[in-house]
């Protein structure tokens, strides 16, 4: 079985159970450290003629990740395009079963389960946190409604303000954000990298929590500690 992920997620959930499965990656594909595979440009700009070059028996990737004139140029090629889509925490363990069906894993996976355990037995919700998720600055964007990562903050006990806009990424002023005075502001380290000299300094008297983004928006085996990682940090802002 040869594989191709267009996905970062993705790829880390493959490497994992399905060790030289993977043939290429994306230039995003990080995890994990040691992936020694083809890199095949970005997520929104895949070389769709090196993808092709690799002659893989299955392409996976993601209806929010990829663009879909990529997916159909492959799709034009012969090749066979598996494409996820997650909105939610329970979607996610759904889709990674079908992905790692697809490529060929012989049975359920032990970290799959483990990580669907660490979800189901979270404690129940206490007193509620609002919370505002900036996603980009320059303009600042933030989370909105239906996203996979606001479905993941909900289940750790954080309504994020504007979980009910009618854009899923959208743009708000600044001073809208910092009039809103959410509990917590929600700084992960992707898609823009905050960091604690780049986010926190432009919501003066708000708590930040600066976050990892691959807990918070990545899907794959990083959903078994993303529960208490994200909750110590969204504890330890909060106090």
């Amino acid at each position: 079985m040869r594989v191709v992920s267009l996905v970062p997620s993705l790829t880390e959930a493959v490497a994992v159970t399905l060790p030289g499965v993977l043939v290429g990656a994306t230039d995003w594909c990080s995890r994990p450290a040691d992936l020694d595979v083809s890199r095949i440009g970005g997520t929104k700009n895949p070389d769709t003629e090196r993808i092709i070059g690799l002659a893989p028996d299955l392409v996976i990737a993601n209806e929010e990740e990829n663009r879909a004139p990529d997916l159909d140029a492959l799709r034009a090629a012969g090749l066979d395009v598996l494409v996820t889509e997650v909105r939610t925490v329970p979607q996610a363990f759904r889709e990674l079963e079908r992905v790692l069906t697809g490529c060929g894993a012989p049975a359920r996976q032990p970290w799959l389960d483990e990580a669907e355990a660490a979800w189901t037995g979270l404690p129940g919700p206490g007193s509620p946190v609002t919370a505002v998720v900036p996603i980009w600055r320059r303009p600042w964007m933030v989370l909105g409604r239906d996203t996979f990562a606001g479905d993941v903050l909900a289940r750790l006990g954080v309504h994020h303000i504007h979980a009910t806009h009618s854009d899923r990424y959208p743009r708000v002023p600044l001073e809208e954000l910092r009039a809103a005075a959410p509990d917590v502001v929600v700084l992960p380290d992707e898609p823009y990298r905050f960091t604690a000299d780049d986010g926190p300094e432009a919501f003066p008297g708000l708590p930040c929590a600066l976050v990892s983004g691959r807990h918070l928006t990545w899907y794959g085996p990083s959903l078994a500690e993303a529960p208490r990682v994200l909750a110590e940090a969204l504890r330890a802002a909060h106090r």
